[in-house]
């Protein structure tokens, strides 16, 4: 059977003005097809970009293409905060376990998908990759899909598989994976917080990692520790060492054991070149790595997730900085809930006590406008570089007392202050 391939200027000259077009995310942005659309600024107009994370930059977020492109974001990456709070895109708080179905019961209905996937194989069958995530159902889901058939995509085992066959236009371009490194902004604070996290976590634990350093500062520590398995949304090379070691072996998983889960991967080309076409990594749709009848049914779930900021009452802000929108809800709470419902299970918020200006993480009340993504019913265990607090079952001012104890000391009294006032 003959495909269709072609160059990158022809193959989206599909996409015409008002269509919605996904974005296929993480290491896998498809910068190519992204470049060639934005050279068709001009012919265009009101074209909506779907994506989640999305990693490189492209000419097509110039604000001068504003009238030509507009970022509906699933999830806000850095290289689209910009457009986002400057008017140029918008943001949807969804779950990650749920942005499937807005593609397929037609809430968001795609009209194009552009993908980045490995050569095909010797039966015509590509991969998606590091980032199955949600790809796979843009893939299927999409009226016409434009795929990047780049070399340097590692064969993922799992979801991720797709005959040459689905895609209507077929573009090789040979592009390097980005690269980002975790590990090289670690600091003490986050070594003390992974050293605290990992006190909480017993062997034969199964793990969750949200995005940055913190996840891999857990990881470092956990050097002793036995048995541990892996599902998670996502990770990075922190989890390497641990795999060569032994130590996360997944054997005490009851779903898929044996194998590391996750949806997505970013790091370092180490990280690609290990997953490349091994089978001890499954990479699965989001909507089912992040469903909580899935998580809860592995033992002892841990999950370590970021925030921006905790009020006293334990409301946790992870996805915005007052009305700015920084990231996105993600699989925070998908994981939350996933954890307390497992056996044993623990459900972690871990940050560093205060901002790089040191404003303090920790505070009365959330900024005006802040979006609370994990609510103070959910929040459990608070870690930060001063200790621990576990809120379950605490009230109100149980619960202001123990976040006041593990806040930065040079913040304690304004908020001593705050919990006098409001509970006099």
């Amino acid at each position: 059977m003959e495909h269709n391939w072609t160059s990158a200027g022809e193959a989206v000259k599909f996409i015409k003005s008002n269509d919605r077009v996904f974005l296929h995310g993480s290491a896998s942005t498809p910068i190519a097809l992204m470049d060639a659309l934005a050279k068709r600024a001009t012919e265009l107009r009101n074209v909506e970009l779907i994506n989640i994370t999305t990693i490189g930059k492209s000419p097509i977020t110039d604000p001068a293409f504003a009238e030509s492109f507009y970022f509906n974001c699933l999830f806000v990456s850095e290289n689209l905060r910009s457009a986002v709070n400057e008017g140029r895109g918008d943001y949807v708080p969804v779950f990650l376990s749920e942005i499937s179905r807005l593609f397929e019961k037609g809430y968001l209905p795609l009209d194009v998908a552009m993908v980045q996937v490995s050569p095909p194989d010797r039966h015509g069958y590509c991969s998606l990759g590091t980032s199955v995530d949600v790809a796979r159902s843009a893939v299927k889901h999409a009226k016409y899909v434009i795929a990047q058939v780049n070399r340097h995509i590692p064969r993922t085992h799992g979801d991720g598989i797709m005959h040459i066959s689905e895609a209507d236009a077929l573009v090789e371009y040979d592009m390097p994976l980005p690269e980002l490194d975790y590990a090289a902004s670690l600091t003490e604070a986050d070594y003390q917080i992974g050293r605290y996290i990992a006190d909480l976590i017993e062997d034969g634990s199964t793990l969750q990692m949200g995005i940055g350093s913190i996840p891999d500062a857990v990881l470092k520590a956990l050097t002793n520790h036995k048995n541990i398995g892996i599902h998670t949304e996502m990770f990075s090379d922190g989890l390497l060492p641990l795999l060569e070691s032994g130590v996360v072996n997944n054997s005490k998983k009851r779903k898929h054991r044996g194998k590391v889960v996750s949806s997505f991967a970013v790091g370092t080309k180490k990280l690609y070149d290990m997953v490349d076409d091994n089978p001890l990594f499954t990479f699965l749709e989001a909507d089912y790595v992040n469903d909580t009848k899935v998580i809860r049914q592995n033992p002892k779930v841990v999950a370590i997730n970021s925030a921006i900021e905790i009020d006293l009452t334990g409301q946790v802000c992870a996805d915005s900085i007052g009305t700015r929108q920084f990231s996105g809800v993600g699989g925070q709470m998908d994981f939350i809930r996933g954890a307390s419902l497992s056996e044993g299970g623990k459900p972690i918020i871990a940050m560093q006590s205060v901002t790089p200006r040191g404003v303090s993480k920790i505070t009365p009340f959330l900024k005006e406008g802040a979006g609370v993504v994990t609510t103070r019913a959910h929040t459990q265990y608070v870690v930060t570089e001063y200790g621990v607090a576990n809120l379950y079952g605490k009230s109100l001012k149980q619960r202001a007392a123990a976040l006041r104890d593990i806040a930065h000391p040079d913040h304690w009294e304004e908020l001593d202050r705050a919990i006098f006032e409001r509970w006099k």
